[in-house]
């Protein structure tokens, strides 16, 4: 096993030095980035508004039901909310749910293009065919994850708010003042610079598994969910990592 798993991250440099080269045409690589950016990152808006909404909306319940103690100011329910969501979940909890939709997309996109000999074609044409197919992925998803970052943590702290206003828990007015107080701005760049790890993360193991399938259908779809388990372990193990350098 552990042989196995020293071979496969060889290949796996090897196949990332071959992603990351000039492209041969700038325009073509243009053109293929905006389109992975609207198919991996704008149509994942509306999964993230949802989420993030609901996620928002149950932390604020909970903080508000648990924090019972006379000595707790009111306001930390929002306080908390704010934290959770700007800490851990808009950041790292968001892109292990991407990483289930980009990534086994990802993977099952080029598992097919392999199995069906598309990749063997642009080889024989001379095209670098790791470059021209999964560079434009991983830039894309890279420049369009922070947006889904900050989208995330408005929209759970939106779903908290919502939760003040339409229910007798908590005051509005104690929720508002909970999310501005003792605001740390590093926090929000603090879970930006982590999407930019984990998206990488996600896009580059998912084009991995999916560029070296071998057989039919039925690999494509083993390698869609070696995929997502892989990137999701590698994402929980970044987080540590990151979490130890960021905020010590």
């Amino acid at each position: 096993m552990i042989i196995g798993s020293i071979k496969s991250f060889g290949r796996y440099c090897s196949f990332i030095t071959q992603v990351f080269r000039f492209p041969d045409k700038w325009g073509v690589f243009g053109r293929n980035t905006i389109n992975e950016i609207s198919k991996l990152g704008v149509d994942s808006i509306p999964l993230v508004i949802i989420i993030s909404i609901f996620i928002g909306a149950v932390i604020t319940i909970q903080m508000t039901i648990n924090i019972v103690s006379p000595l707790i100011p009111s306001y930390s329910t929002g306080l908390a909310t704010r934290e959770i969501l700007l800490l851990e979940f808009s950041s790292s909890i968001m892109s292990l749910i991407l990483a289930g939709k980009v990534g086994s997309n990802i993977a099952s996109e080029i598992g097919t293009m392999r199995v069906t000999e598309q990749i063997d074609a642009l080889d024989i044409m001379g095209i670098n065919s790791a470059n021209f197919i999964v560079l434009p992925k991983i830039v894309g998803f890279v420049l369009f994850v922070p947006v889904l970052c900050v989208l995330s943590m408005f929209m759970g702290l939106l779903g908290g708010w919502c939760v003040a206003e339409f229910t007798t828990m908590i005051s509005v007015e104690n929720y508002v003042f909970g999310i501005q107080s003792f605001f740390n701005e590093w926090f929000v760049w603090y879970g930006i610079i982590k999407t930019y790890f984990f998206a990488f993360i996600i896009t580059s193991v998912a084009a991995y598994y999916g560029y070296f399938v071998k057989g039919g259908a039925l690999e494509v779809g083993k390698a869609s969910t070696n995929a997502v388990v892989s990137s999701s372990i590698l994402i929980l193990l970044a987080d540590v990592v990151l979490t130890k350098l960021l905020l010590q």
